[in-house]
């Protein structure tokens, strides 16, 4: 199995993302989270074909649900799904992802 805990950042609404494999095509997908939309989501997709996140999004099972549960622009939850899927496939190593802001000089607004 393979986990990945996604840490958003100002929402506070951390993710855990659970990937198993079924057989050779299919996995299981499990989602925790106190938000409730990435919950909702969650309940809406119990397995994942490993090929599904190559799909042109109007054609893959995930972003189609995705679309049925829209999440904030900035979320990184999807991000968090395709590598867990990745990486469960054996289709990637696992590799930590972070996003990390500099402020250089004055910001305005």
């Amino acid at each position: 199995m393979t986990r990945v805990i996604v840490k958003p950042g100002i929402c506070g609404f951390n993710a855990i993302i659970d990937i198993d494999t079924i057989d050779r095509e299919k996995l299981s997908f499990k989602i925790k989270s106190d938000c409730k939309t990435v919950t909702a989501f969650g309940e809406s997709l119990s397995e994942i074909s490993k090929w599904d996140i190559f799909k042109p999004k109007a054609e893959s099972g995930l972003f189609i649900k995705l679309s049925e549960h829209p999440l904030h622009p900035s979320c990184p939850v999807p991000v968090g799904i395709v590598k867990a899927v990745e990486v469960e496939a054996g289709l990637a190593i696992a590799r930590d992802v972070s996003i990390c802001f500099e402020i250089i000089g004055n910001r305005k607004g």
